[in-house]
């Protein structure tokens, strides 16, 4: 599999992180407020500027960027390491998880077949960053993160969905802090 790489470190990116196996983690409350408030420490203590998000049901799509003298391969590394431990411990003890089991052996065998992991593999290796280098692809990847939740028939309007930056863009209050992209003449045509 051929990974993209994050060649300049403090330029914003699109950036898919995606749980193995396309499983649905994100369906509990529980392993969405790990996931938040980890992107929030990364914020505060890291260098993580996000700039739109969207949080689905088993992955999450980002535009972010890293502020100087940070660097976004390392954020994106720390905060997949940290969550997945977060994850793994929330699910090894809560006996009332009904997938508990499942999610367990599954995570296992992922972590088992892959020689970078020594016991479980929560998030897929590669996020496939991509550089935004001009309005009009960062408005489109912009468009494509707002849109998740109604092409997964979630919500009728992107600013409906409760875990996305699309409520911000509006002027609604959303679960993480954005820096607003700034498309100039575009930006009227984001939810068009």
């Amino acid at each position: 599999m051929c990974a993209r790489k994050i060649y300049n470190q403090n330029s914003s990116h699109f950036i898919t992180f995606t749980i193995v196996g396309w499983i649905d983690l994100f369906s509990r409350p529980i392993f969405q407020s790990i996931l938040i408030d980890s992107i929030k420490y990364c914020q505060a203590n890291k260098g993580l500027v996000v700039n739109a998000y969207a949080i689905m049901t088993n992955h999450i799509h980002m535009i972010c960027r890293a502020e100087l003298p940070h660097s976004l391969s390392d954020i994106v590394r720390d905060l997949k390491r940290h969550t997945s431990k977060e994850f793994m411990k929330e699910i090894d003890s809560n006996r009332k998880e009904s997938r508990r089991e499942w999610l367990l052996e599954l995570f296992r065998n992922y972590g088992n077949s892959n020689s970078r992991n020594e016991e479980f593999q929560i998030w897929q290796q590669y996020n496939f960053p991509t550089e935004l280098a001009s309005p009009q692809f960062t408005l489109q990847k912009l468009n494509y993160i707002h849109f998740n939740p109604v092409r997964a028939n979630f919500v009728d309007k992107p600013e409906d969905y409760m875990l996305s930056s699309a409520r911000q863009y509006l002027g609604k209050p959303g679960v993480i802090d954005i820096e607003e992209l700034d498309l100039g003449s575009s930006v009227g045509f984001i939810f068009g």
